[in-house]
């Protein structure tokens, strides 16, 4: 019985799935926060959105930040996809998840301290009021947090293994 060589590994095996999560992470946020809960909108500091003019530059704003995601995931599942016709070894299930999770969280540190801090341009909950725990909640759960599980998840889980 001879062996089946196993695939070759990419050297970035995490790539793929980390930037597939940050684009995911950017979905989750617009959709939820922007849209759902309608707690800001991508400039709610710098534009609040009290008339339908400024509601509409708000929306427009939106749209920009929800295609650039688009655009970030796209990009992932090409990185997926070329690894899987070069050969490499797809990510597990737990890894996949591990993956993602640490892109969403990377996406969570980069977006709060960039757009909540730096540039102020809008903040979790601006909506009817600034509430800045959310602020701090959201980078320590949702960014350094999702980054820890995440990573340990992605280096827990083999890959080249099915389950």
């Amino acid at each position: 019985m001879t062996a089946v060589p196993a695939p070759p590994r990419s050297p970035n095996r995490m790539r793929a799935g980390v930037t597939i999560g940050i684009g995911m992470g950017g979905f989750v946020d617009g959709i939820v926060l922007h849209q759902i809960l309608e707690w800001h909108n991508m400039g709610s500091s710098v534009l609040p959105p009290t008339t339908m003019d400024s509601m509409r530059q708000n929306m427009i704003w939106d749209g920009e930040f929800h295609a650039a995601v688009w655009l970030i995931t796209l990009i992932g599942v090409h990185l997926l996809v070329a690894d899987a016709r070069g050969g490499a070894a797809l990510p597990t299930t737990g890894a996949l998840c591990g993956q993602l999770l640490l892109g969403w969280g990377l996406f969570n540190v980069a977006e709060g301290i960039i757009d909540h801090h730096l540039l102020n341009l809008h903040h979790v909950r601006d909506l009817p009021a600034h509430v800045p725990l959310y602020d701090w909640l959201f980078l320590a759960i949702g960014g350094v947090g999702f980054v820890l599980v995440g990573w340990a998840l992605a280096r827990r889980a083999r890959p080249g293994k099915t389950r």
